[in-house]
């Protein structure tokens, strides 16, 4: 998993910054005859497709000779450097200069090609949702590059993935994930000084109408997440992102959009812990510890599992694992949460890691700028999360979005570490009431059954006991009940005899 993660976030990097031109070196010595010792003492080399550091000892019209930690020396022919230099728009090997630290890969005998570092960088965890420990972790494109982790040490906006937790919130304060949520203009008066806050979609889309909470996340709506946080108050919804490990943020309805901040491990223990039924997982990157006769000294109270290895099957019970971590969240909310983040994948912004055919769950997320790309999710038994973005923030281009460039990143590690797992399903907790329900209109169905498509109206919806919809309608109501919504109650209410309380929430209302 560790070099599945590896391979697939510098995959990821190089995608990005594919076409951009050169970044330039990656640090400077002094090009004097201690040269060997300056680049040796730099501690800075990498591991990548035969590729090698090297210092910039001079440089001619023609070719540059470069030299390395080991006292080797080489030829970098302009030719093999003629790739545009992105700060200048000349070319690389325009812009070198003796002292320079590069990364060159070997074209043949003591030649040498220029290559690129990319200049963007991000961070990537792997975690157990199950016990917490972390399989993978990636904090950049090489560590003898940059020793700063950004998985665990950056401080970034976490965008759209912070969405479940908003709706795990609203889950508890008496919605489900059917309620109809109006996806439209939403204003904050802040006052004479500041006048109205109006809130948008990605990319300044408008409204669409009103739609259920689960396509609000699945779409990934701006306005219905901050319709629902209003309703709902900010205070719950921080208490619920502070709760999970997540940081400790202002209850301002930016924050219900990704407005704090937090970091790859915690986001991704966050989604582990959803998994998990709402119970506390403690990242972990050490299982235990001995002291020299081999009694475990951490963690503390461990305990040896009895009869785990056995050769044979003794007749007596399996051993089983005690539950361990606090309740942080309702388990029914929890697996409602997952539950709808399936639905992303399945139709929603991560709708590329459909084609993986497994179970899987996650929610894509773009900052403002866009200055950073996530996605956050997995299987019932893996959880991973990754940000790609500037470590200066800056804009990575209005085409950078997290399906497009995060969700791949994923795609890649998990062809490569789990295409060999049996896919198993996302397990619920006791309690919870799976109903049939028109994903459009949240109302309950009866008469039909899912099916297959990830794009039929009718799919299993997780419910609180008691909080399913009362309402139901047969299948063919379905379609009248969408032309409804395209043309307005008072085209369909003259037609079908309903009032427009018909086409009310069935908990009472549209918010």
């Amino acid at each position: 998993m560790q070099t599945g993660a590896t391979m697939a976030l510098r995959k990821g990097l190089q995608r990005y910054d594919a076409g951009k031109g050169w970044s330039g070196p990656i640090a400077t010595i002094e090009a004097d005859d201690q040269w060997q010792s300056r680049l040796a003492s730099s501690f800075i080399g990498i591991d990548y497709d035969n590729w090698r550091v090297a210092a910039v000892l001079s440089k001619s019209s023609t070719a540059a000779r470069i030299g390395f930690a080991n006292g080797d020396t080489g030829t970098l022919p302009a030719s093999a450097a003629t790739m545009g230099y992105r700060k200048t728009g000349g070319s690389a090997f325009s812009a070198l200069r003796a002292g320079d630290l590069i990364v060159v890969k070997s074209s043949g005998g003591s030649s040498y090609a220029l290559r690129n570092i990319p200049e963007v960088s991000g961070g990537m965890v792997v975690e157990s949702p199950h016990s917490g420990r972390i399989y993978a972790m990636q904090g950049g494109f090489d560590v003898r590059l940059s020793p700063f982790n950004r998985a665990t040490q950056a401080e970034r906006q976490p965008g759209s993935t912070i969405k479940p937790f908003v709706y795990a919130a609203a889950l508890d304060n008496g919605m489900t994930p059917a309620t109809m949520i109006v996806d439209g203009p939403f204003c904050v008066y802040q006052g004479a000084r500041f006048g109205n806050k109006c809130f948008r979609n990605f990319g300044g889309a408008g409204g669409s109408g009103e739609h259920t909470m689960r396509w609000g996340l699945e779409q990934s709506r701006n306005l219905m997440t901050v319709r629902a946080a209003s309703q709902v108050g900010m205070e719950p919804i921080v208490e619920t992102i502070q709760t999970m490990g997540i940081g400790k943020h202002e209850p301002y309805l930016s924050t219900a959009l990704g407005a704090g901040s937090t970091t790859v491990e915690k986001m991704t223990n966050a989604y582990a812990m959803l998994v998990n039924h709402g119970r506390a997982l403690k990242p972990r990157v050490i299982d235990y510890a001995q002291d020299r006769r081999g009694k475990v000294i951490f963690p503390k109270n461990w305990k040896p599992c009895d009869g785990c290895n056995k050769k044979d099957w003794d007749g007596k019970p399996m051993p089983r694992f005690a539950v361990s971590g606090k309740q942080l969240m309702d388990p029914i909310t929890a697996y409602q949460v997952v539950h709808m983040l399936e639905g992303v994948v399945q139709r929603g912004t991560a709708v590329r890691l459909r084609d993986l055919n497994v179970p899987l769950f996650g929610k894509t997320g773009t900052t403002s700028g866009p200055n950073d790309v996530w996605f956050v999710g997995g299987t019932p038994d893996v959880v991973a999360g990754m940000y790609i973005g500037f470590d200066q923030p800056r804009s990575m281009g209005g085409y950078a979005q997290g399906g497009s460039y995060a969700a791949p990143i994923f795609k890649d590690f998990a062809l490569a570490a789990l295409a060999d797992r049996q896919p198993i399903p996302f397990s619920a907790p006791k309690g919870v009431r799976m109903v049939r329900i028109d994903r459009q209109s949240g109302r309950r169905v009866y008469g039909s059954w899912p099916g297959t498509d990830p794009k039929a109206s009718i799919i299993w919806e997780a419910f609180k006991p008691e909080s399913e919809p009362r309402r139901t309608i047969r299948e063919e109501e379905i379609k009248p009940i969408k032309t409804q919504r395209r043309q307005g109650p008072a085209t369909n209410k003259a037609s079908s005899g309903r009032s427009d309380s018909d086409f009310l929430d069935d908990r009472g209302g549209i918010i």
